[in-house]
Parts: structure tokens; C-alpha cells; sequence
């Protein structure tokens, strides 16, 4: 199981860096489908074992009541809702509400945009600025426990190739 993931995603990555973007399937879809395809990728299907998350990474909130584990369809249905909720969030942002909503839905709203502790992350403030040089930021979302995970600096990397709009 774990080794044809590995396959995959080292497939997966030899596209992206080797062939010209028109000739990938991936970039034939719109750009929310992309955004849905990278999430349901790198997330997978969340498990009972990973309680509170469910689906494709959807986190349960307070109220809400799931029949677990949820099917491909259900999870899906769940993604596509909670990533257009992110979208509308980010509305503001134009080009780049597609792009930082995928990265809160991994990271979380308050991360991206502050909240009562911290300001707004240093990719918002150069997105505000209109400031296009984001590349180091976004991938700067790749810690975990305070370290430098690899495999979510793969992710964020390709996210930027498959979501950012110049």
C-alpha cells in the first residue's frame, strides 16, 4: 500500500518537472478540480484512527455529527464544501484565493490570516502589497512541531506549480 503511494507520488512529480504544462492531464482541469485533486492526494482518506479528522482532512467541529468512516463520495462532497468556504473567505484575493485557501485548508484560516495572538502571516502581507515573489513564503508553510517536514515542502511546492496564477 504505502510503496504504490510512493510510486504515485514520484510519477506524479517526474510530470510535473518534465512535461510542458499543456501536455499534463492534470492542467486540462479547471483550476478549483486542481486544487481538489492535490488535496485529496496528499491528504487521503481519513481513517477512524484519525479522529478528529475525517474525509479528506475535514476537521469535525462542535455540532457536527458523521456516520464513520465516510465513503469516496461523502469525503469528496465534504472537501469540495469546506474548500469553497475557504474560497469565499478569501474572495478579496483574486488570482490567489484558489492558492491560499488549499493552504488553509491544510493549515487552518488563523494561520494564513492571524487571529487574536499573531498578525497576518508575512504571504498575505506580500500578496497585499502586490508583491508576486511568494515562492519562499508559501513554501515556508512546511512545519510541523516547529520542524521542517520534506514531505510537506514537496507539497507546497507542488501546489504553487499546479495553483498559483502569475
Amino acid at each position: 500500500m504505502i510503496l504504490g503511494r510512493v510510486a504515485i507520488f514520484i510519477v506524479f512529480l517526474f510530470c510535473i518537472a518534465k512535461a510542458p504544462a499543456q501536455s499534463l492531464g492534470i492542467y486540462r482541469l479547471p483550476p478549483f478540480e486542481r486544487g481538489v485533486a492535490c488535496i485529496k492526494y496528499f491528504e487521503g482518506l481519513h481513517q477512524m484512527k484519525d479522529y478528529p479528522y475525517v474525509g479528506y482532512g475535514h476537521r469535525i467541529q462542535s455540532g457536527e455529527h458523521f456516520k464513520l468512516p465516510l465513503d469516496k463520495r461523502q469525503a469528496e462532497a465534504l472537501l469540495r464544501q469546506d474548500l469553497r468556504k475557504l474560497c469565499r473567505m478569501f474572495r478579496a484575493y483574486g488570482r490567489d484565493s484558489l492558492l491560499l485557501s488549499v493552504l488553509a485548508y491544510n493549515v487552518g484560516y488563523g494561520t494564513v490570516m492571524g487571529n487574536g495572538k499573531k498578525g497576518k502571516s508575512r504571504l498575505i502581507q506580500k500578496i497585499e502589497r502586490g508583491d508576486r515573489d511568494i515562492y519562499n513564503d508559501y513554501i515556508g508553510f512546511c512545519r510541523y512541531n516547529d520542524k521542517v517536514m520534506p514531505s510537506i515542502r514537496k507539497r507546497r511546492k507542488i501546489e504553487l506549480i499546479l495553483l498559483l496564477i502569475e
